[in-house]
């Protein structure tokens, strides 16, 4: 593989994913460097599920001990508060639904860090990410992704593009999430048996409005109504909902109700039924391209959240934006989410979602 004596800084978040990335590659003969990004001062609060605790600096330094090599800690605190926290507020209060996580691969991992590698003379950053990249020796690189669909994360990563995909490398994209921890248990690492991460890691005891009140009192609050237009209450703040949502709507009916729209001009929130949800296709912005010698696809399968087993759809591109026509119509499509495009296993590229399309008309 040429590994040897090639440098590869490490990004250890103190999980297990992160931690066997650097036992695998170091494994392999790669000079392994580990480091950790202090993102949020959580210094008072219990990890309980949570990423990037003081915990998991602590874990990540323990793991680079037993694997014998270098670790540093790197406060990227004011970063993350600017691309990643700061983005997240305003996002619920322009009525949309935040990605932080995208936000933070995008701006710190494969950014910051990034450069903080060449710094380092670093040949390669590496993460524990289960995607995959394929050199194809023709000068291209290609995102794909990992080999574990149940633990997948190429949708996250659909902003790189050939500068960084050629100096990033995923080693857990080839192996499932169980052998990730047969490895680690076989070398004895330390964390071989810690939980995943399951809450956003500033909001650690997942209360997004609570977090959202404690940094602004910029709320738009106004009616809730039917796609019809008939009040049916009245809400304290577009910040409190979701496209999707179905509790804490804060109204009773006899059939359950979903929030289909946000109207962060008018401050007005539409509900209705489970079949309201649906949409035909959306419009996204800010779009990447991860090969951009190749183009969009006219057809391709479009994922609009993370967990949404993606949908056959019809592409078109033009004057900077995506237009996505799904062939079934989707349910809970929200603005500020990413819509990532696939052609079979490969991520062709995404943007975010700026509106959504309802109806198509033929």
């Amino acid at each position: 593989m040429g590994s040897i004596g090639k440098r590869v800084l490490v990004a250890m978040s103190g999980g297990v994913d992160s931690s066997v990335a650097a036992a695998v590659l170091k494994e392999r003969g790669y000079d392994v460097i580990g480091v950790t990004m202090q993102l949020w001062d959580n210094s008072a609060e219990k990890s309980s599920g949570s990423c990037c605790s003081i915990e998991d600096i602590h874990d990540a330094r323990r793991v680079a001990y037993q694997l014998d090599i270098p670790h540093y800690v790197v406060n990227l605190k004011e970063a993350f508060s600017r691309h990643v926290i700061d983005y997240f507020v305003n996002s619920y209060l322009k009525g949309e639904t935040p990605n932080p996580c995208l936000k933070c691969n995008e701006h710190l991992k494969f950014d910051i860090l990034l450069r903080k590698a060449c710094e380092l003379e670093a040949d390669y950053l590496a993460t524990g990410h289960y995607a995959r990249i394929l050199n194809d020796g023709e000068g291209s690189y290609h995102l794909l992704k990992g080999v574990d669909t149940s633990k997948d994360q190429s949708y996250f990563l659909f902003t790189l593009g050939q500068k960084e995909l050629k100096r990033l490398l995923f080693p857990l994209g080839d192996i499932t999430k169980a052998e990730v921890r047969d490895i680690a248990g076989k070398k004895g690492l330390k964390v071989a048996d810690k939980g995943e991460s399951q809450e956003i890691c500033f909001v650690p005891d997942g209360d997004y409005s609570a977090f959202l009140s404690a940094r602004t009192d910029d709320f738009t609050s106004g009616e809730i109504v039917d796609a019809d237009g008939n009040v049916l209450g009245r809400h304290e703040g577009i910040h409190r909902f979701t496209v999707g949502q179905r509790r804490g709507i804060g109204i009773s009916a006899n059939k359950p109700l979903y929030v289909t729209a946000i109207d962060k001009g008018a401050g007005r929130i539409t509900v209705g039924s489970k079949e309201e949800l649906l949409s035909n296709g959306l419009e996204a912005q800010f779009v990447n391209l991860v090969n951009p010698e190749e183009g969009f696809p006219d057809r391709a399968v479009c994922k609009i959240r993370y967990r949404h087993p993606g949908a056959e759809s019809s592409v078109v591109f033009e004057d900077g934006l995506l237009r996505i026509y799904f062939k079934e119509p989707q349910g809970a499509v929200a603005p500020g989410q990413a819509a990532v495009l696939y052609n079979g296993d490969e991520v062709v590229g995404g943007g975010w979602i700026k509106r959504v399309i309802k109806r198509v008309f033929v």
